[in-house]
């Protein structure tokens, strides 16, 4: 019979490693119910072994949430190739392949969980926010938005968040329609504004005018007119 010999890790190995073996407990379920025992066993380690990387298991918890955030701010990236609506639509699809991946973390973040609160926890939600309010910013191709974009962006931002976490309690509308609603809300809200302010008036011309027939704003456009007849 060969017995295997365990491979001894190193320092930083083995910290990205509880990191990891924590974020899918996380995903699975909320922060409050997973154990440091719990963490060690996934990881084929000791308690104090956990201990003697991390010093409880809010300092685990705020790792695992440092790489997700990362995770999450690079679903916003996204090449600047083709119409605005179709990239919007790209985005929020590997946002919600996020979502559903790590449901209860995420949840736990946005709702309420063991870091949240913390300095280190909200610092790390905004950058999250900031990341994709750059990237949305550099899709209209503006480097110093006025006050009604920035209103737009972040409030669309808040929405998409909002949205996901309502979509988690229960999954009652399919996910495609809530992405493709998703963007038409930001042509809705960019609309509005600029029934109010010329300059967001020449911004959303800039975008319509690149829209085709068949993308997600010309969709929206066409079944509010349906409405209206």
């Amino acid at each position: 019979m060969t017995i295997g010999v365990r491979r001894r890790m190193g320092v930083e190995e083995r910290r990205q490693q509880l990191i990891g073996v924590a974020l899918e407990l996380f995903s699975r379920r909320s922060p409050d119910e997973v154990s440091i025992d719990e963490i060690a066993s996934a990881a084929g380690i000791s308690r104090p072994l956990v201990y003697h990387y991390f010093p409880g298991k809010l300092s685990l918890y705020e790792a695992a949430l440092q790489r997700a955030s990362d995770d999450l701010a690079a679903r916003f990236v996204e090449p600047h190739e083709g119409p605005l609506g179709a990239r919007l639509l790209r985005v929020m699809h590997r946002y919600f392949d996020f979502v559903e991946e790590h449901g209860p973390g995420f949840s736990a973040l946005m709702r309420g969980g063991p870091a949240v609160g913390s300095s280190t926890t909200n610092a790390l939600v905004d950058s999250v926010r900031q990341a994709a309010y750059v990237q949305i910013l550099s899709h209209l191709g503006v480097t110093d938005p006025p006050a009604r974009l920035e209103l737009v962006v972040r409030s669309w931002i808040s929405l998409a968040e909002s949205t996901a976490l309502i979509w988690l309690d229960g999954r009652r509308i399919p996910r495609e329609e809530l992405e493709q609603q998703l963007v038409n809300d930001f042509a809705a809200l960019a609309a509005v504004s600029a029934a109010y302010d010329e300059e967001m008036a020449a911004l959303l011309g800039d975008i319509v005018k690149d829209e085709p027939a068949d993308g997600p704003f010309a969709h929206l456009a066409g079944r509010l007119i349906a409405l209206a007849s």
